[in-house]
């Protein structure tokens, strides 16, 4: 059904994804409808359907967003501390920031710097607010590493395949937080998972579909092999 609910317009995507059940939360709902995709996919924005944004990256398709934000909905509320790996062209950062309300950060790390400059921009076309109050903030890094300064985080999100999970994400997930990401080899087998963490020493995880990610690699392996996220 997912792949039945692009729209002509932004709201008529969103509702789409709603009627077919991909969305089932009514607060995912009304931060979709509040982050129109066309100030960060300026092809096909609403399409449900991975779209080439430059860098050798797309944008995901819009029912793996909506996905991730229910599976992470009762983690990003209001003061939440949010860290979205591969955040790319900030589609997902905004989205998750419309969620843990005036209290709340959401940090975004990319990679290249290209799509940081371009994120930005479209982040300030939607809200130039939220950059300013620093409630969004996207740096320029190693995704891998995550964001140590910034944490600890209630819900961490990556956007591409860890051939293992990063312990460096594992140490900055909050305690009771949750972090979701596909796990996997390039071209392999992926699962996404969701990581709970109850205390230093108790992290449960779990599979919840079958994927298929771009690498969580570094810049020069990305830039020299065009890839499509395919869900």
């Amino acid at each position: 059904m997912a792949w039945r609910s692009s729209g002509k317009t932004h709201a008529e995507l969103i509702n789409n994804l709603f009627n077919n059940g991909v969305i089932t939360n009514q607060r995912v709902r009304n931060a979709m409808l509040a982050v129109d995709r066309s100030f960060f996919s300026p092809k096909n924005p609403y399409d449900d359907s991975p779209q080439y944004i430059g860098s050798s990256v797309t944008i995901s398709a819009p029912h793996m967003h909506a996905y991730a934000l229910e599976v992470l909905s009762d983690k990003l509320v209001d003061g939440a501390r949010v860290l979205d790996i591969g955040s790319g062209s900030g589609y997902l950062t905004a989205c998750m920031a419309a969620m843990v309300g005036d209290s709340g950060k959401v940090i975004g790390v990319e990679h290249i710097e290209d799509l940081v400059k371009k994120s930005v921009e479209s982040i300030n076309k939607w809200n130039e607010n939220v950059l300013s109050s620093e409630k969004i903030k996207i740096i320029l890094g190693d995704g891998r590493e995550g964001s140590s300064e910034n944490g600890p985080y209630d819900a961490i999100h990556v956007g591409a395949a860890a051939s293992d999970i990063p312990q460096a994400l594992i140490e900055q997930l909050a305690v009771n937080g949750r972090m979701v990401l596909p796990v996997g080899p390039a071209g392999g087998s992926q699962e996404f998972i969701q990581i709970d963490k109850f205390d230093k020493n108790k992290i449960l995880s779990k599979t919840l579909m079958g994927v298929m990610y771009v690498p969580l690699t570094d810049k020069k392996k990305q830039l020299n092999k065009f890839s499509y996220f395919l869900f």
